[in-house]
Order: structure tokens, then sequence, then C-alpha cells
């Protein structure tokens, strides 16, 4: 077995004998923690319900296919795979449905194909914004998000132009 087996419970140990050491009350503590827990569970479960059946919506409707159709031509200045472009799209919405749609991806076109190493890129260099602003900013509280979401889907468009380029550059 490796060291990491015993992480946790070491950490636990450290935890409680740093308590006894420092006379707190661990379980009151833990307690308090946990019920913390529970109000910003109930404060996020709505936004976190919305964003799931917006995504769904979203993938059930048809409008992906129809996107991937419009934005095919512009793909090609920036020697991106017209394949890729739903996992683009998907990426800012949802892990799950960007992971999903990337390992169908790498099981078609094969994980060392120009499409299967562009997908891998876009997977581990861009994020879930969409998701992140939903539920982290319901979680403090934030309203207005319009800046974060700019820049945050900004940021988006330029990782995934920048994944076309460096994939082509590098494997092309």
């Amino acid at each position: 077995m490796g060291v990491g087996v015993y992480i946790v419970p070491i950490f636990l140990l450290v935890a409680f004998a740093m308590a006894f050491i420092n006379r707190t009350a661990a379980f009151d503590d833990f307690v308090d923690g946990a019920k913390e827990g529970i109000i910003s569970v109930k404060e996020i479960i709505p936004n976190l319900v919305g964003m799931i059946v917006g995504t769904k919506v979203f993938l059930a409707s048809g409008i992906l296919d129809t996107l991937a159709g419009m934005l095919a031509p512009v793909l090609g200045i920036f020697n991106i795979e017209a394949a890729t472009l739903p996992l683009m799209i998907l990426r800012p919405l949802s892990g799950a449905a960007s992971l999903s749609f990337a390992s169908e991806l790498i099981q078609i076109h094969g994980p060392d194909s120009l499409v299967g190493r562009l997908a891998s890129v876009i997977q581990g260099s861009s994020d879930t914004t969409l998701y992140i602003i939903t539920i982290y900013f319901a979680a403090i509280g934030i309203r207005n998000m319009r800046y974060a979401l700019n820049l945050g889907l900004l940021v988006d468009v330029v990782s995934l132009v920048l994944a076309g380029v460096f994939v082509s550059m590098f494997f092309g």
C-alpha cells in the first residue's frame, strides 16, 4: 500500500490532537461547520438545478448541431477540427457533458489523432465558466456577475482558439 492510504487518517489524528492540545471543542466546531454547510447547500441547490435543467434543454433542443454547422467555416481559420466544435460549446456549460463528449471523440477518432489531441487540450485548458459563475457566485451572494461572465467567456474563446493553434502547430 502507498502512503496515500494513510493521509486522511493522519490528518484526522493531527486535527484531533491539535484540538486536544488547544483545549477546543472539536466536535462542537464540527457540528457548527456542518450547520453552515447545510445552509450553503440550501442556497446553492436552486442554482444547481437550474444549471442542470438548462444544460439538458440545450443539449436536447438541437441548437448544438445548428451552431456547429454555422461556426464550422470560422474554425478552419484557426485549424480547429469541426468535430470538436460541440465540445467547445459544451465546455463552458458543463464539465460532465464536455467530458462525456471528449471521451466519445477520443473513442471515435483515437487518442493520437488530431481530434483526440485537440479534445484533450480543450478539456484540460478551459473551464466550466457558466457553472462556476452560477454555483460559486450564488454561494457567496454575488448578484451582479456581468463583468465576470464577459471576461470568463472571453478567456474560454481565447483558450479554445489557442488550443486549436497549438495542437495544429505541435501535432498537425
